[in-house]
């Protein structure tokens, strides 16, 4: 559920509504197609955590050139930073919506500082507690969609007949609603998230004939296809809202006010208020997702100490988690758009995931790892069509 709602962060909510604005409803058969390949990667995610108790690093590290666990670290690093300065960005805008005497500015250090605050000073499960609370603001998006008169046959025919342009426009659009959904951090969020866990039930278990293994399995599949479910639910519902209320007008989503007006026809005047606690919501449960994917992924590759409510034994990691928010913050001082940062922030999620994702598929069928807990047919299949897709948009994207 976790993992669900963080993949509609900021960056997700803005480009779901690009892209409806942009395609109308052309854009939603993407919500359909990336639901079965988005559970089948975080599944092959989940299972490498239960099975190797480590996180992606820990296990490109052990079985893999070094070479290439340093490039990845490199790209995953980087990219979430990108990301939470995107985040930090549009949770600013947001608030300055409702304070408009502050600066956006200074709202981008206060929520640097509370979340580096919180991540030192509080427990993370208590925190990510507190927070997840925030993400069923989302539920107004499905709720507002209902109170839009939409023409449902011609929902339905461009669901299953989409009508696209094939330009440059259409490729980038596609790419990042394939990149903030199938995000690059979930796939080690997920794996590390599982590990973790797994070294908390003290489970020794063996890759061969272990029940209890088995059920950990089946009750991990059903956990990421609910929590996938609803992220995809919430990614149809903004895309059908943004098409209905903008394709074909003079609103394009270039300003957080314009993207605000989503929950218009449900609240009104409110509307503005709940979109900023859903921005804001999201954003403080994703960025420490993002600064400790970042901070778990260093230390495995270090062999420094790790894990949460352990500064003083895990100062390094704690480092990790302070940098990369100062560094995201500073982006929010060059006076780049933040509609447009978090677009691109998807955009690049969507460039950098072909690698990621053949990555993950070398390692959850490889049986020197994974035993017999290997890919079924079925997810590879799914896996190995996320990984063309993806490779031949990014390829197409730069010939156009």
């Amino acid at each position: 559920m976790i993992t669900g709602a963080a993949d509609d962060d900021p960056a997700g909510v803005t480009t779901y509504a690009i892209a409806g604005t942009r395609l109308g409803f052309s854009s939603l058969w993407t919500a359909f197609f990336t639901y079965p390949l988005m559970t089948a990667i975080q599944e092959m995610s989940a299972r490498i955590g239960i099975i190797t108790k480590m996180g992606l690093a820990g296990v490109l590290k052990k079985h893999y050139p070094f070479v290439l666990l340093i490039f990845i670290a490199l790209l995953m690093v980087s990219s979430n930073i990108f990301n939470i300065g995107a985040d930090i960005s549009g949770m600013s805008a947001a608030t300055n919506l409702l304070i408009p005497f502050i600066s956006p500015k200074i709202f981008a250090l206060l929520y640097s500082v509370l979340i580096i605050y919180l991540m030192i000073a509080w427990d993370f499960k208590k925190m990510i507690k507190s927070f997840k609370w925030l993400s069923f603001t989302l539920i107004f998006y499905a709720i507002a969609a209902f109170f839009v008169s939409h023409d449902w046959g011609q929902v339905f025919r461009f669901i299953i007949t989409p009508e696209l342009t094939l330009n440059k426009e259409t490729i980038s659009l596609i790419i990042a609603v394939f990149g903030t959904t199938l995000s690059p951090y979930l796939f080690f969020w997920q794996t590390t998230e599982e590990a973790i866990e797994e070294k908390n039930h003290h489970h020794e278990h063996h890759h061969i004939h272990d029940e209890k293994l088995k059920k950990e399995i089946t009750h991990m599949e059903k956990d990421v296809a609910f929590g996938m479910f609803f992220s995809n639910l919430i990614m149809f519902f903004v895309m059908m809202l943004a098409a209905t209320l903008f394709y074909n007008k003079t609103v394009t989503i270039e300003t957080i006010d314009e993207l605000s007006r989503l929950l218009e026809p449900l609240l009104g005047k409110l509307g503005q208020i709940v979109f900023t606690f859903g921005i804001v919501g999201t954003g403080l449960m994703v960025i420490p997702i993002l600064s400790l994917g970042s901070a778990y992924i260093l230390a495995e590759t270090f062999g420094w100490n790790e894990g949460m409510g352990k500064f003083h034994r895990a100062k390094e990691f704690y480092l990790v988690i302070i940098v990369s928010t100062a560094l995201a913050l500073l982006m929010n001082y060059f006076g780049f758009n933040p509609v447009k940062l978090l677009f691109y922030t998807a955009l690049f999620h969507g460039i950098i995931s072909p690698p990621l994702i053949l990555t993950i598929l070398s390692i959850s069928n490889n049986k020197k790892i994974m035993g017999t807990y290997v890919n079924s047919s079925i997810i590879n299949i799914l896996g190995f069509g996320a990984f063309l897709i993806m490779t031949v948009a990014v390829i197409m994207f730069f010939i156009l």
